[in-house]
């Protein structure tokens, strides 16, 4: 296990021209979500064992050329979206973390909120013992009346996701909005009748602090309702983090972003990862020029299904 870590590591140095190509193709997009989780790294300058660092994603890329960037920072300060994004323009979509105030700030970013993230604060609220119903007859708690709403904006998005990009913006302005003020204005009317410290006030004010943010995909078609796109890129790496726990080494979390990087961008692209990759080290030491680096891209490469037997 150690030596194979160690292989990881050390075709870390090799595959980076590579996954620096995918990041400059993944800038000239308009829109891009971001994502953060926390990793374990036992050995890190300045940073106890125990303490929390972060593994970062992006998503997004050219409509044909998907890109899913994962990257290891000790910080969750907002240096690390700067430096991610460096070059991008366009809008960026993450949840309510004020880490990626900055870069849309000096970059001049459209931010765009997440309503998964909203809706997620207002169920908590509705499971918790403040606003469950004692009967039957009992009228709605204001959690369940807010996951109302939010439950006809999700509604809508389900019947036009297959429309093209213009008929998605023109039924959003048509019903979502009318959903959206709606929810405004219950929301401006009950935040002082609700408990101040509350998780319903906590998710009220949430979605108020956000609300510029979480009513900008009705603006274009090509945006999402939700940071669901990155949040599920992210996911493999959660759910493989239960097993392994921790990287011993920043090399080492180094070497995870870009091993998952390869990994999820293959499969946002319809390769397959271990086909891909075994492509990639079968012609990563004779890509000596940017060309031929580019044809290793996963949106250039064709693999053969039998490719992986032989």
């Amino acid at each position: 296990r150690t030596s194979m870590a160690n292989h990881l590591i050390r075709l870390n140095d090799p595959i980076k021209p590579l996954l620096n190509l995918m990041w400059e193709v993944q800038l000239e997009a308009g829109y891009l979500q971001g994502d953060e989780t926390r990793i374990q790294v036992l050995k890190e300058d300045g940073k106890t064992a125990q303490s929390d660092k972060w593994m970062w994603v992006i998503r997004g890329g050219p409509p044909d050329k998907p890109v899913i960037r994962f990257d290891y920072d000790p910080s969750r300060g907002g240096k690390v979206p700067v430096r991610l994004l460096d070059g991008f323009t366009g809008v960026l979509q993450a949840d309510g973390y004020g880490g990626y105030n900055t870069v849309c700030r000096e970059s001049n970013l459209t931010r765009l909120g997440c309503w998964d993230h909203a809706r997620r604060k207002f169920v908590e609220a509705s499971k918790a013992g403040e606003t469950k119903k004692k009967s039957k007859n009992t009228a709605p708690t204001k959690a369940e009346v807010a996951l109302g709403y939010i439950r006809k904006l999700y509604a809508i998005e389900t019947r036009i996701k297959d429309l093209s990009v213009e008929e998605k913006t023109a039924v959003r302005q048509e019903q979502s909005l009318t959903v959206l003020n709606t929810f405004k204005d219950w929301l401006d009317k009950n935040q002082p009748k609700v408990l101040k410290g509350s998780l319903t006030y906590t998710a009220i004010q949430y979605t108020l602090n956000q609300w510029d943010y979480l009513t900008g995909y009705c603006e274009d078609g090509q945006l999402h309702i939700s940071n669901v796109l990155a949040e599920n890129a992210i996911r493999p790496f959660a759910v493989g983090r239960k097993a392994w726990l921790f990287a011993d080494t920043s090399q080492g979390a180094r070497a995870s972003a870009t091993w998952y990087s390869l990994v999820e961008t293959a499969k946002a692209n319809g390769l397959e990862p271990y086909a891909y990759i075994l492509h990639i080290l079968q012609h990563i030491a004779s890509a000596d020029t940017v060309e031929k680096l580019e044809a290793l891209l996963p949106w250039n490469v064709e693999i053969k299904p039998d490719s992986v037997a032989n």
